[in-house]
């Protein structure tokens, strides 16, 4: 049975992130998914092939429970707080995206052409996967963060070096999205 919610409005969610930051600063915690997946290549005997792991992984399993709260709340989201309302995108970038080649644009929340099974398991979209794959773990290694990391945590303490990471976030996004995209497709 789905509830018909909208998403939170920005003046529930935004104060609820603040709230979390402000206890995560208070009790001298760091947020960042990358630090999970560090997290759990340590775990997993990574610090063996590599100082970049050597690092104490039962300092950071509290860590972990973000991960499991991201697998929950997706699933809550998807089965009981989602509705069938499409996005709401501006007629100029529907005509783009169909003259990219993408069917539909708006009438679901992600695009079948980048996100179903036949896509991903193409020679193109195994290519992205892999391309996009290594430069995304790349950029995260380089930048000492993710985006939720940086955009959140680092931000939310005044951090110079995620300010200068998260520009160069929305730059890359900026020319992912205007130059490469439509070379892609």
């Amino acid at each position: 049975m789905n509830f018909i919610l909208n998403p939170w409005t920005w003046y529930v969610s935004g104060p609820l992130i603040a709230l979390v930051m402000a206890l995560l600063i208070y009790f001298g915690k760091t947020f960042g998914m990358s630090s999970n997946l560090k997290t759990m290549c340590t775990m997993l005997g990574a610090d063996k092939f590599s100082g970049f792991f050597k690092i104490d992984w039962k300092e950071q399993s509290w860590n972990l429970l973000v991960v499991v709260g991201a697998i929950i709340g997706g699933y809550i989201a998807i089965h009981f707080l989602s509705n069938d309302a499409t996005t709401n995108l501006n007629p100029k970038t529907i005509s783009e995206l169909s003259e990219l080649g993408f069917n539909n644009a708006g009438q679901t929340l992600v695009p079948n052409e980048l996100y179903d099974y036949e896509s991903i398991t193409s020679g193109k979209g195994l290519f992205i996967l892999i391309i996009g794959g290594l430069l995304i773990g790349f950029g995260t290694r380089y930048a000492d963060g993710c985006t939720s990391g940086h955009a959140i945590t680092g931000l939310s303490s005044l951090q110079k070096p995620s300010l200068i990471a998260v520009i160069g976030f929305f730059i890359g996004g900026l020319i992912m999205t205007n130059i490469v995209l439509p070379l892609l497709f």
